[in-house]
């Protein structure tokens, strides 16, 4: 009877011990698919035969008690055995080989390796029942009377862990629990009052976090991501798609999309994400992201692409200007045509690599985990891959100077040269732009102005591009009415062209060509908010140059009338009543000449020098890539926002104010031969409304007494220096309209 019973606690019944579980589980089932909602759980089934009349009832209840636990010892044991069953791995990679039968593929059990560590868990907690049951076993043969309270005693304490690890598993099972969500249901069953299940649930924990070290190195110290069942919060960013995939072939196609990936900057932009689901939550976001970060920087080191472009190191050094080459030569990036002339562990060192590793080495084979001396190593794993990533963006790949190339032609640092170059296409700009031809066209007057301004030194002009991106609204002023006089000589643009707005050259773009790795410090996004910055400062400039040429070019015919006046002043009263009538015209300009010469200076000076001083000031002290980006990007975003281009009825109006200055002086070019009053008067009077309404908004408590822009009350003292502005747009407000010449006279 007594070895009966030992065989049943290893699992083993017979004719003493029933096992009732068969019916049981075939009932279970059956419930289950009639409602859908079973739970998977049936519960211990052995039982003692019920013809044992010679068994006492107490005794009966203990026996029965003991042999409960030989049901959770062999479902326990048959979870391990299937789950560190190691033959799907076999069938996974037949079923995977491009000749094999689609049918098969359902079939594949999937694995996880998650569930497989916690198995070797139970197994070893297995290992000590089995002892248990062996050192009963020695003890009642050892003893001339056995007695049934030796066995009770021997395994006394397996009651209180066997059956919540039976629970534990069964839950597992049924809702197919792994990877991180398996560590959280871990996490979460610790939090018990029994010391000893506590510690047994701790271990299986241990089990677990050594398979998330395992993918921690193998991401932060490799760059490699080792999650074959989507089991790690570092997820691939198309792993859904692999998964939605109907056939084999087209898995295959996307495994070989995704290895190509592997050594391109997509995956640093978009290849990778932390997966909430899988993230377990003792883990904090913020440090989620810092792995994230850390595996992709690694990466980039470890994957340096064929086509980079870098410096020497050694001849770089941090000057109080930004970058400058110490050594002499004009510092030209050399050209790598083969890049196994720089190892990925030039990049990151080997030693710094083995540092990494013995930092989680450290936590792997830590009993317990610790969650500060993890955030604290996971800091510094982030701070290495930042230091060294910076070292390859910002002193081998020439940041600043890359930097200092976008300041010079998207923000219009240069502007001797698109001064030249407005100057050499001022006549293609009076009309139209060709939708076929526009970009073509304007590169005539764009390498002309190169040629005149840009020296040989200037090593990243070849970088920059011009680009028409888009065309502007349609205007109700058709091309006939503001079409200068030797327009005709021009080549007729058709219906089409002429239904486009003057101003559909704004679509004027740069674009600047990047290479690895500076694609990751100049995204798309980053690219995107210096086009926007430029094209609104080329219209600009555009603007104040038009006005400039147009007091240039009437001040010639005027100081002519007058030479001609004092020659013969009784045959020239014509002339001389044509300079009186033509005076206010000119206060006008002067008035627009004012806002916009006060507008460009505050753009240039106020925000983008002060800006970029803040910026230089960060780079020479920051030895971190990702602080590097984070001051770039509040570099950019101060730059959109002091310039008011995130403020639709700011920017409207500044449009406005641009095209209505344009129309101005293409309508007083024309004034001799076709004088249209009424036309100017229309433009003046709705300049005056525009510029009041600029300056009321401007001077508003929401952006004059905000720190949005800083500089904002300078620009507002220079427009208002004598009080006009103030005046001016208080009468507006007032009478509601102001008449032109009134505004003119009074500036």
């Amino acid at each position: 009877m007594l070895h009966e019973l030992l065989l049943a606690l290893l699992g083993f019944t017979g004719d003493f011990v029933l096992d009732v579980s068969l019916p049981r589980r075939r009932a279970a089932s059956q419930d289950a698919g009639e409602d859908g909602n079973g739970d998977g759980e049936v519960g211990p089934s052995f039982r003692l035969a019920p013809d044992l009349t010679f068994l006492q009832p107490s005794e009966r209840t203990a026996i029965e008690r003991l042999i409960s636990l030989g049901f959770y010892y062999r479902e326990l044991n048959r979870f391990a055995t299937e789950s560190r069953d190691l033959s799907w791995i076999q069938s996974s990679i037949d079923v995977s080989s491009p000749h094999s039968d689609n049918t098969q593929k359902g079939k594949v059990r999937k694995g996880s390796v998650y569930r497989r560590a916690i198995a070797n868990g139970i197994t070893e907690i297995l290992s000590v029942y089995r002892s248990a049951v062996l050192q009963v076993e020695q003890n009642l043969l050892s003893d001339p009377l056995p007695i049934l309270a030796t066995v009770t005693h021997g395994l006394n304490k397996f009651e209180v862990l066997l059956p919540p690890l039976y629970e534990l598993v069964m839950e597992i099972q049924h809702k197919d629990i792994k990877g991180g969500q398996l560590l959280n249901l871990l996490h979460k069953r610790c939090h018990c009052g029994v010391p000893e299940l506590q510690s047994c649930i701790q271990r299986l924990l241990w089990h677990g976090h050594q398979v998330m070290f395992n993918q921690l190195t193998s991401w932060m110290v490799y760059g490699i991501l080792q999650d074959q069942y989507s089991e790690f919060f570092i997820r691939r960013q198309d792993d859904r798609d692999v998964e939605n995939e109907s056939s084999q072939r087209d898995v295959s196609d996307k495994l070989k999309q995704k290895l190509a990936k592997d050594t391109s900057l997509a995956s640093w932009h978009t290849g990778f994400h932390v997966s909430l689901d899988m993230l377990p939550e003792y883990i904090h976001m913020r440090i989620a992201e810092s792995i994230l970060f850390a595996g992709k920087a690694i990466r980039v080191l470890r994957n340096p692409s064929p086509s980079a472009t870098l410096q020497d190191p050694v001849i770089r050094t941090v000057g109080s200007h930004g970058m400058q080459s110490s050594v002499g030569g004009s510092g030209v990036p050399k050209e790598l045509a083969n890049f196994s002339n720089i190892r990925a562990e030039e990049l990151l060192p080997q030693a710094e690599a083995d540092k990494i590793d013995s930092m989680l080495k450290e936590l792997k084979h830590s009993s317990e985990f610790h969650k500060r001396p993890f955030e604290s190593a996971v800091g510094s794993i982030r701070t290495i891959a930042a230091n060294h990533l910076w070292q390859l963006v910002v002193v081998r790949a020439d940041l600043n100077g890359h930097l200092k190339a976008l300041k010079d032609y998207f923000l219009l640092a240069k502007g001797d040269f698109f001064q030249c170059f407005l100057e050499e296409s001022r006549q293609l700009m009076r009309l139209p732009p060709r939708q076929s031809t526009a970009e073509a066209d304007l590169m005539i007057p764009f390498q002309l102005a190169a040629l005149k301004t840009i020296g040989e030194e200037d090593k990243y002009f070849t970088r920059v591009s011009l680009r028409m991106l888009s065309y502007g609204m349609k205007s109700s002023t058709s091309q006939k009415d503001l079409q200068k006089p030797n327009a005709s000589e021009l080549p007729s643009q058709g219906k089409a062209a002429s239904e486009l707005t003057l101003d559909g050259w704004d679509s004027i773009a740069l674009e600047y060509s990047i290479d690895w790795p500076l694609q990751l410090f100049f995204t798309p996004d980053v690219l995107s908010k210096y086009r926007k910055v430029f094209q609104y400062l080329i219209r600009l400039k555009r603007t104040q140059m038009e006005l400039e040429k147009s007091w240039a070019a009437v001040m010639h015919k005027d100081h002519a009338d007058f030479s001609d006046y004092c020659k013969d002043r009784k045959n020239n009263s014509a002339t001389q009543l044509r300079r009186q009538r033509s005076k206010p015209l000119w206060r006008v300009r002067e008035h627009m000449a004012f806002l916009i010469r006060n507008l460009q200076f505050y753009i240039q000076v106020d925000v983008i020098e002060s800006q970029w001083n803040v910026l230089q000031s960060h780079v020479q002290d920051s030895h971190d890539f990702t602080e590097l980006v984070s001051f770039h990007q509040e570099y950019l975003s101060a730059l959109v926002s002091q310039s008011f281009l995130d403020i639709g009825s700011v920017s409207r109006i500044l449009d406005s104010i641009m095209k209505l200055c344009l129309q101005f002086c293409w309508s007083i070019e024309q004034y001799e031969t076709r004088p249209n009053i009424s036309e100017i008067d229309h433009i003046t009077e709705e300049f005056n409304k525009k510029s009041n309404s600029l300056y009321t908004i401007l001077r508003s408590s929401r952006l004059a007494g905000s720190q949005r822009a800083p500089f904002l009350r300078q620009f507002l003292m220079r427009l208002n220096f004598n009080s006009f502005f103030e005046t001016t747009a208080r009468g507006v407000m007032n009478s509601g309209r102001l008449r032109p010449i009134t505004a003119g006279a009074q500036l």
